[in-house]
């Protein structure tokens, strides 16, 4: 069974989805949610849902001992991304090769990059009057939005779509981000 840390930095509705989720896996369970933000709703989501959390700085989470041991404690083999906003210093992605999953809100490569996140990439989606969007699954590598894509899912956009109503086709979409990570993980890791 994996240990699984899922990094957040706002509300957490995924953060649960992944907690409900891995609650009955045979695979892995969330062992601990850590976010930037110390007023962020994903801690008070972890705290009702009985997992272990934690918050950390910028300036801690650019020294590679304070984060390496937090994950250390709790025997973290898989690194969930949900609405996690900083990029993953090069010491996770060297210590997790692979096993650090993100999740964007459109069809990656478009509407990617720094800067690219929530309402603004729906914004753009529709400002450049595109016909669908989606969401991309991919694992990090060292640049925003560039690793390597294990899922896609797509939405098609109507001239009456907003940013909000793009909005809530793409929560729809995530609610997948559970079982495709779980799978991945199988799939890529289990007889290792």
């Amino acid at each position: 069974m994996f240990n699984i840390a899922v990094f957040a930095s706002g509300s957490g509705s995924n953060a649960e989805n992944l907690v409900s989720h891995f609650k009955d896996s045979t695979v892995g369970r969330i062992s601990l949610i850590l976010s930037n933000k110390k007023e962020a709703c994903v801690l008070k989501r972890a705290e009702r849902l009985g997992v272990p959390y934690d918050t950390f700085t910028y300036k801690e989470f650019q020294d590679s001992d304070h984060i390496i041991s937090l994950l250390d404690k709790y025997r973290i083999d898989f690194i969930i991304l949900a609405g996690f906003l900083l990029k993953v210093p090069d010491y996770l992605l060297a210590k997790y090769p692979g096993k650090i999953l993100n999740i964007h809100p459109a069809l990656l490569p478009k509407y990617g990059g720094k800067g690219m996140y929530g309402r603004y990439v729906h914004e753009a989606v529709i400002a450049a009057k595109e016909k669908k969007s989606g969401i991309t699954i991919h694992t990090i590598d060292s640049q925003y939005d560039c690793g390597k894509t294990i899922y896609q899912s797509i939405c098609t956009i109507t001239e009456d779509d907003t940013p909000e109503s793009l909005e809530a086709k793409i929560h729809e979409l995530e609610k997948a981000y559970p079982q495709v990570a779980e799978d991945y993980i199988e799939s890529e890791f289990t007889d290792l």
